[in-house]
């Protein structure tokens, strides 16, 4: 029963992304769409992680599988490629770079704000000592006088 519960909400997402698709005329795939939301509703606590984890944790587990009629499809029309192989294999490769070079920027800069805002909540917390131990002298100050 509980796979069928994460099954249901990673389905829902997924047909709330369609839904999406359909209505709002961008060129962006329904599935990126469930992805945004899916990691929206993951990063707010909507849906926690363990209401998901199992079978989406199956998903990453099956995942090559779904490589493999693409991949077949792709074999069976090598004799149409040919003139473009040369083409193809650098369109891959630079494509590659680009989607490395852009999460590691996008990673590191993340782990910078992170950084930054721990600094900044370690600071706020020391201010706030501050202010508290001014508090607690004052209020001796004033206890003690007559």
């Amino acid at each position: 029963m509980k796979y069928l519960q994460q099954l249901a909400i990673i389905l829902s997402i997924n047909f709330i992304g369609e839904l999406m698709n359909y209505y709002i005329p961008l060129p962006v795939p329904a599935s990126v769409y469930g992805l945004i939301i899916m990691f929206f509703c993951l990063y707010t606590r909507i849906i926690k992680l363990h209401q998901v984890e199992d079978v989406g944790r199956y998903f990453l587990i099956i995942l090559p599988i779904m490589f493999i009629s693409p991949s077949v499809g792709i074999i069976k029309s090598v004799d149409a490629l040919k003139g473009q192989i040369a083409s193809l294999v650098m369109i891959a490769v630079l494509s590659t770079i680009t989607v490395m070079t852009v999460t590691g920027l996008v990673a590191q800069g993340y782990i910078r704000l992170q950084r930054h805002m721990k600094k900044e909540s370690l600071h706020a917390i020391k201010e706030l000592e501050q202010e508290n131990r001014e508090d607690i002298r004052e209020e001796n100050v004033e206890v003690s006088e007559p």
